[in-house]
Parts: structure tokens; C-alpha cells; sequence
């Protein structure tokens, strides 16, 4: 109301000035015209129609403050909206000025008549200007001591609201805090409190079963089966994780046209997963526990201030700075580091946002085994990144966005020794001679995301270059590490034909040629979740496959596709000397309905230099093919958004020589004796909210 007021007083200010001339002419009933230069009739007929609404508001402001006498209903609303409480006395004063208001525009629109004529909206025929108004018209007769007509509530009346956001509550529009699809306050639609604090609350649960078929070693000292003297055990594996997440955004600020001021936000996750195996001796170093494990975990992987430090155009382009446990992605693909993990940001934007930069230092904190989530209850980790990226939109041609990246990890974990939540130890790696070591290490990057015309195109290329200072493979006594040059790059072109999207998946990571020496070029990331080539949809990517016989590590990690040879993805070490890998692949999506898409890839992969398993394994001559991934999913979101979302997919990785290799005895009787297959399937449901 008071901003009302504020309004209306600017408004009649202006008009004042503007009509000067015809003030004069209100206070003579037969004044004269003015002077057509100063005043248009066109002029005069809009600042009627102003007059008469203004008349109208003021004397509705009138009625509803006399209600308030006696009415505690509109009372009480009034006094919410003005925060305040108000006398009788002062809601009395109220009504008398909103009169006075009225009758002042109410004089003003006669002094308008007198000059071009009244213009009688109730009267039948057609309307003229520039006349007066008839004789016969009789003055109305005002008692000032005499009540004016009631006024059903209903009809009409303004009432004040707190703020522009809650219109659609004064005209009686509901909200209800389960919709997220209309106005809702536990959305960010509406302040929470003050004008400009909203909450954002987001809640998601995640259901997964995923059977698998992967190799599984036999014990040295025990089995799941009496008498059992293969190199193998009994394949498989099945995985239930049952995960909720609830995130919460206090934030300050209009975000609708600009970056927020400020953000708190916590995001609390809880997991539960159980997994069955088919050896003793897998999923926890003590046989006794069996083949079985039920665990769950609440980890915090959201919790950072984020401060809103200046605007630098008229386009919002902004600095800002993020501190706390945040989610960082290096690239577009996730294929070098991607976590949510403590660390403080610098970023903004410049030329309405056509750079943006990320300016970031991350000390990494410890992961719960079996979940992934962060674990805080642990001693922050050894290991530090930072990251400095810079991206240039429409470079070199428009639709296309370039990144130049630069990372550097240094971890000196090698004199710890750290065993996981199951007993198994970590770091150091037990591989070679068993010994830890520390590295440092840089990655410089060319990133690229966008189209080329009608072709989408996603690229991404990095070189290696750093040091490891004890080299776990060396025989030298007088052990000095290694230099690491290493290189990576990948790439996706895709093209859409209407409901259709075919693409082609290229990637290639350099291996170590010579393990045993002081230059050693196998590619790790530091945490990578590659979203390429099918994701988690493609066996390979998706599972883990032990290297069996040749130490307590894996020939690759969950949801990646590097060969590393790591003892674990979140809790290990980065490993250089690696056999490398090369991918080709093909596929397609297709929207099959509005609701339902249908994906498919095709990947061949090849170690690119397998001199590090052999080493490993103590077995010459292991070819370099891994075999061909064939996989599928179907994804349904019924109501047309991610609110529900159902997936169901499925894996095949059929052995080539690489394979057979490494999982065949030399009786014949290995795991792919039989010309057996790996599998896996995954089906999900996603709620959110």
C-alpha cells in the first residue's frame, strides 16, 4: 500500500504540471478554453481516463479501510500486508484521506469537462466531445456527515499485498507444496521471507538392480565351494542400492535475470546397497562375512556458501566465488575429473557470457567404500587439484564452445597405508613391489563442445606430463620413479534426422611401452565418469574386471573407461603405467515416443600397449584385443520431464584374444572356455522432485 500511495502521489504531481492551465478553469464554472498550443484535446481525453481511474481506486481504498472498522477479517489482512497494527483512529484518518484523494481527482475530471465537454458513458446514442455538459444535469448533492453506500465485500476493493510475488495469492489462486509444476514457495518461486530470500528444495530417490556376470578370483587360502582348485571362482554379481537425496538452496536475489547474490546449500545423501557375489573373501577380507553384504551410509555431498561479488556490464556478466564441498566438472564429458568434493571457486563470465572461467583449488576428502559418497567422518585425503579453465562460446564458428584447460594433482599419499571399510588395503597398491609413492602432475587440455552445421561434435584432448617417485614395476634398487608423458584424446560427431540421432565415438589413451624404465606413458584421470559411448549402459564402462593373478587391482574402475589397473576409483591412488585403450563405436537414439527413447552403441575396445599386464601376470605375448560391447536402453519418462523416470538397459562384452588371454588357463578350462559372454543388467527408477 504505501508503495501504492507513492505511486499515485508521483503520478499526480505530473498531472498537476501538465494541466496547470485547466487548475484555474476548475475553480470558474465558465471558464474559457485554453489555448490549443498548450494542451491537445487528445492529451486531455487520456488524462480523463487517468483522472476517473485514479477517482475509482482511491474511493475503493476508502471503502475497504471502513470495512476494516468493522470487519476483523480485512483488519487483520491489512495489518499484515502494513505490518503493523492500526487503531480505529488511524484507519478513521486512513478513509479521510483516501476521501480526500477521491475528491480531488473527482474536481480534476469536472475541470477536463468544462474545457472539451463531458463525455456521458451511461447515456444512450453516441457520445460528443467539446460540448458542456447539458443544462438540465443536476449538481449532486454531497452531505458530508451522511455514510456512503454499502459495498459487498466481493465486488470490489483493493487490499494491500506484501509483495509483487504473491498476486496470484490475494486473487485466490491455491498452492499446494507437493506441485512443483506451478507456484510454489519450496521452489524459489516466492520469497521465503524478506522480498528477495527463496528456498529451493529439491528431493530425489534413485532404485537400482543391476545383476551382472563378471569374473571373480578363488581365494589362495579359501573358497565358496570344498575342493575348489581354479583359477576362477563362481562368476557373478548382483547389486540393490536403494539412494535419497535432499537438497537445500537458501538463496538471495532476482535469479530469473541474474546471478544470486548469495546461496547456502546443503545436499545430505543416504544409501543403502546390498550385494551378493559368488566367492568368499570379495567383498570383505574376512571369508566369514560370506558371499553377502548390507550396508548404508549418509554422506554430505553438497555444503558451500556462494558469494556473489560484483557485475561488471549490463548484461550481468559477474565474478563470484563458491566455498565449501561443491560439484566440479573439468570438461563437457566428465572424462578427467568430476566429483563433488571441498574446495574453494573462483568464476564468472565476461562479454555477455561468451567467456566464462573457473579459477578452483580442491583438497580432496576421503570416499565410504561401498557407496562412493563422501566421508567425512575420515582424515581429509593427501591430495590436492587445481584447476584453471577458461571457455570462449561461438569459437571458431558459431553453435561451437572451446575450452582451454589446465589441472594439476600433486598427492603424497606414498608413505600412508590405507585400508578401505571391507579390509582390503588401498594405498599402496598391491602390485609390483608393493611400495607407495607419491606424484605431481600436469594436464593441459583442448575441450570443445557444440555443432559444425547440421554435425554435433564433441571432442576433448589432453597431454600428460609430470612425475612419480618410486616406479613400482622398477627392479632398480636405487628406485628414483619415473617421468610420466602420457596423452588422451576422444571424440564424438553425431548427426539428427528428425527423431533420430546417429553417432560415431572415438577415443584413444596412451599406455605404458616400457613399465620397468624411468619414462613411463600410461593415462589416468584423477576422477572420471565419462559420459560417451553408451556411459553406463556399456559393460565396460559400467563394471569392474578384476585383474585376476595379477595383483589386488582392477583392469578398470566403476563407470570408467580407462584400463588404470587401480586398487579403487575414489579411495586409490591415479596409476601411470597402464596398458592405454582403444575405442571405436557407433550408435543411435531414437525417440521412439515423446515419452520413450531408445538407445544403442557398439563399441570395439583394444589395450594400446599391453607390456604392463604382461608384466603383471608374468605371461608373454597377451594380444591387445578386449572384445566387442554391445549394449541397449530404453528410457520412459511418462510425464514428458525427469520428475519419473524409468530405464531399463542391458550389456554384452563378447572376449577377443586380450580377453581370453588374461581369463583362460592353459588347460582350457578358463572362464571363456565355452565362448562365455560378461553381462549385465541395469534397471532404474528415478524419482525427483
Amino acid at each position: 500500500m504505501p508503495r501504492r500511495f507513492a505511486r499515485r502521489k508521483t503520478r499526480r504531481a505530473l498531472l498537476a504540471l501538465a494541466l496547470a492551465p485547466l487548475l484555474s478553469l476548475a475553480e470558474t464554472a465558465e471558464a474559457a478554453a485554453p489555448p490549443e498550443e498548450v494542451v491537445s484535446g487528445g492529451e486531455l481525453r487520456r488524462q480523463r481516463r487517468m483522472a476517473d481511474e485514479l477517482y475509482r481506486a482511491m474511493t475503493s481504498d476508502a471503502a475497504s479501510f471502513e470495512r476494516a472498522i468493522s470487519q476483523p477479517s480485512v483488519r487483520a489482512e491489512l495489518e499484515r500486508a502494513l505490518k503493523k497494527e492500526l487503531s480505529d483512529e488511524t484507519l478513521r484518518a486512513m478513509v479521510t484521506r483516501s476521501q480526500e484523494e477521491a475528491a480531488y481527482w473527482a474536481s480534476y475530471r469536472r475541470g477536463i469537462d468544462q474545457v472539451i465537454g463531458a463525455e456521458q458513458p451511461l447515456a444512450p446514442g453516441r457520445r460528443v466531445f467539446g460540448r458542456p455538459p447539458p443544462k438540465s444535469a443536476l449538481e449532486p448533492i454531497v452531505n458530508p456527515a451522511g455514510l456512503p453506500a454499502p459495498v459487498p465485500f466481493e465486488t470490489g476493493g483493493t487490499l494491500p499485498v506484501p509483495d509483487r510475488w504473491r498476486i496470484l495469492d490475494a486473487l485466490g489462486r491455491p498452492e499446494n507444496w507437493f506441485d512443483p509444476y506451478n507456484t510454489n514457495t519450496l521452489k524459489a518461486d516466492k520469497p521465503i521471507f524478506g522480498e528477495d530470500w527463496f528456498l529451493n528444495v529439491a528431493a530425489i530417490s534413485d532404485t537400482l538392480y543391476e545383476p551382472s556376470r563378471v569374473p571373480t578370483g578363488i581365494g589362495p587360502q579359501y573358497t565358496a565351494r570344498p575342493q575348489e582348485n581354479n583359477t576362477f571362482g563362481r562368476y557373478g554379481r548382483t547389486l540393490i542400492t536403494q539412494t535419497a537425496i535432499l537438497s537445500l538452496s537458501l538463496i538471495k536475489g532476482n535469479t530469473a535475470y541474474k546471478p544470486p547474490d548469495l546461496e547456502f546449500r546443503v545436499t545430505p545423501v543416504f544409501n543403502f546397497n546390498r550385494t551378493v557375489v559368488g566367492e568368499v573373501g570379495l567383498i570383505n577380507i574376512n571369508p566369514a562375512r560370506g558371499r553377502n553384504r548390507n550396508d548404508s551410509f549418509l554422506g554430505l555431498q553438497e555444503g558451500f556458501v556462494d558469494y556473489h561479488i560484483r557485475n561488471v556490464s549490463e548484461y550481468y556478466d559477474f565474478d563470484s566465488i563458491r566455498v565449501g564441498i561443491q560439484p566440479f566438472n573439468v570438461d563437457f564429458r566428465g572424462f578427467l575429473f568430476q566429483d563433488n568434493q571441498l574446495g574453494v571457486r573462483l568464476f564468472g563470465d565476461r562479454d555477455a557470457n561468451r567467456w566464462q572461467y573457473n579459477l578452483a583449488f580442491f583438497q580432496r576428502v576421503q570416499k565410504d567404500t561401498n557407496s562412493g559418497l563422501n566421508d567425512l567422518g575420515k582424515r581429509i585425503r593427501n591430495d590436492r587439484v587445481f584447476v584453471a579453465n577458461l571457455f570462449r562460446q561461438d569459437f571458431p564458428v558459431r553453435g561451437f564452445t572451446s575450452q582451454l584447460a589446465y589441472v594439476r594433482n600433486d598427492n603424497n599419499e606414498g608413505n600412508e597405508f590405507y585400508y578401505d571399510n571391507n579390509g582390503f588395503l588401498i594405498h599402496p597398491a598391491q602390485i609390483g613391489d608393493n611400495r607407495g609413492y607419491n606424484y605431481g602432475v600436469n594436464y593441459f587440455g583442448f575441450n570443445g563442445d557444440g555443432h559444425f552445421g547440421r554435425i554435433n561434435l564433441t571432442t576433448s584432448a589432453y597431454w600428460l606430463h609430470g612425475h612419480i617417485d618410486h616406479n613400482q614395476f622398477s627392479p632398480d634398487p636405487s628406485n628414483k620413479g619415473a617421468t610420466v608423458n602420457a596423452f588422451f584424446a576422444a571424440a564424438e560427431p553425431s548427426i539428427d534426422f528428425d527423431w533420430m540421432r546417429f553417432r560415431l565415438s572415438g577415443l584413444y589413451a596412451s599406455g605404458a611401452r616400457n613399465p620397468q624404465s624411468g619414462h613411463v606413458g600410461g593415462f589416468d584421470a584423477i576422477m572420471e565418469n565419462p559420459q560417451f559411448a553408451g556411459a553406463d549402459t556399456s559393460f565396460w564402462i559400467r563394471q569392474s574386471i578384476p585383474l585376476i593373478g595379477g595383483g589386488g587391482v582392477a583392469l578398470n574402475t566403476v563407470n570408467g573407461v580407462l584400463p588404470d589397473l587401480r586398487a579403487a576409483k575414489g579411495e586409490g591412488q591415479s596409476n601411470f603405467i597402464n596398458p592405454g585403450i582403444m575405442l571405436a563405436g557407433i550408435g543411435g537414439d531414437f525417440d521412439l515416443l515423446p515419452e520413450l527413447r531408445l538407445s544403442t552403441n557398439f563399441n570395439y575396445l583394444r589395450f594400446a600397449n599391453t607390456s604392463s599386464l604382461e608384466f603383471l601376470r608374468h605371461q608373454a605375448a597377451i594380444p591387445n584385443g578386449i572384445g566387442y560391447d554391445l549394449s541397449a536402453a530404453l528410457t520412459y519418462r511418462p510425464l514428458f520431464t525427469n520428475n519419473i523416470v524409468l530405464r531399463l538397459s542391458g550389456g554384452v562384452l563378447l572376449p577377443d584374444d586380450g580377453l581370453k588371454a588374461l581369463f583362460n588357463s592353459s588347460g582350457g578350462g578358463g572362464l571363456f572356455a565355452r565362448g562365455d559372454a560378461l553381462y549385465s543388467v541395469l534397471a532404474n527408477v528415478v524419482l525427483t522432485y
